[in-house]
């Protein structure tokens, strides 16, 4: 190398070295491509909400659920809650107070430094979500040293499981015919046991409070506290009637198809569209935001065939006087009727009866009228925030939260 190459490139080290050597706010500006994100990506710090107790609900946000339980904890009194999501990627539109991509809550000590002081500070309460590091690279993603952390600072940590962090694929199968679990060939089956089993294992060790987003998840974890997602029904309700005429328009959503049974019910849905007996529409790609419009035009919604649970979405459709289709478990039906008095009205189908049951509501659709019209006050009973809230209240006014 000739004496002037060596000088350009001695001078390439040196600016490389400086530069490196800046306070990441400056680099992040300077030389963002380094970095992996830019200084637009760095959200401030929360901002605690105001009220002698003050819960943080973080970091999965699935369905927009952190954010709507944070919502029911502030009919409480005395009780201020944010969400916070750490996103990874696809964003689909859910509400969220704050917000913070993957990469920069787990690369960016400026920011995780600060988020962690603010939470350690701040907060009197944590709601873990999905067993998942809520305080970003601040303990190098270690959920076991990350929940020492929060009771050293004072904090009560309590953890919400949402379905799969905590569902173990092994015990399901065993118990439920149409399992999506039974597949040995599904790729991501030995994760989800791995993972399932991993995260059992982490919340028997902790002395905590544990809640579930579903009822059949009691039975992964023993003495866990179902707490029911929430909508608003005011935003789903709409005065559309129902199987009032005509063909009836089905919908599906497969937002995870292969556990939801999409595609073994379509051959079903499929067939009877093509005899004219349903019309027949698959859900993909609609924002969070048109959902309630989308919803609104269908009169049958076909929840979810292979878990024996309902979602979000099953309870969207209720709440806009829709009928609903699916495969319950007596276990879930059981504990909604236990803590609830109420019965679920979803109409019961599997997977090999519901060609039998979509002729039937297609030939009487009075008889299905009285069950889509119980939907919205089922909704609005136990998935409007305040059952969810009278759920949450034990736990946050548990402990002696700082003043």
């Amino acid at each position: 190398m000739n004496p002037v190459a060596r000088l350009v490139a001695w001078a390439r080290r040196s600016v490389g070295a400086v530069v490196l050597a800046l306070p990441e706010p400056i680099r992040v500006r300077l030389v963002p491509h380094t970095l992996g994100y830019r200084a637009a990506d760095l959200p401030a710090a929360i901002r605690p909400p105001a009220g002698e107790v003050r819960l943080l609900i973080a970091p999965a946000n699935y369905a927009g659920q952190g954010f709507e339980w944070a919502r029911a904890a502030e009919r409480l009194s005395g009780v201020g809650a944010a969400n916070l999501v750490i996103s990874r990627g696809i964003d689909r539109g859910f509400r969220a107070d704050h917000r913070v991509a993957e990469n920069v809550a787990v690369d960016s000590e400026w920011w995780y430094r600060r988020h962690a002081a603010a939470v350690l500070e701040g907060f009197t309460h944590v709601l873990v979500e999905a067993e998942r590091p809520i305080l970003g690279g601040y303990c190098a993603g270690d959920v076991r040293r990350e929940a020492g952390e929060l009771r050293a600072a004072g904090l009560v940590v309590g953890y919400v499981s949402h379905g799969s962090d905590l569902r173990l694929p092994s015990r399901h199968a065993a118990r439920e015919e149409w399992s999506p679990f039974r597949d040995q060939d599904w790729p991501l089956l030995p994760v989800l046991e791995e993972t399932a089993r991993g995260n059992a294992a982490f919340l028997a060790e902790q002395d905590a409070t544990v809640f579930v987003s579903t009822p059949e998840l009691v039975l992964d974890h023993p003495g866990a506290i179902w707490l029911p997602v929430v909508v608003d029904p005011a935003r789903w309700s709409n005065a559309t009637p129902v199987l009032r005429g005509g063909i009836p328009v089905v919908m599906h959503a497969p937002t995870n198809s292969v556990i939801k049974g999409t595609e073994l019910i379509e051959p079903t849905t499929r067939r009877l569209h093509d005899e004219g007996v349903i019309d027949y529409r698959r859900i993909e790609g609609v924002p969070a935001s048109d959902m309630p419009a989308t919803l609104a035009m269908s009169d049958i919604i076909l929840e979810q065939f292979r878990l024996g649970i309902y979602s979000a979405t099953a309870i969207e459709a209720m709440a806009g006087g829709r009928l609903v289709i699916g495969y319950l478990s007596e276990q879930v039906r059981d504990h909604v009727r236990n803590l609830t008095g109420l019965e679920v009205p979803i109409v019961q189908a599997t997977i090999d009866t519901l060609d039998v049951v979509l002729r039937d509501v297609a030939t009487h659709p009075e008889r299905y009228r009285a069950v889509a019209e119980r939907g919205p006050m089922f909704a609005a009973a136990v998935h409007d925030g305040a059952l969810t809230a009278s759920v949450l209240e034990p736990f946050l006014r548990s402990g002696h939260p700082p003043s």
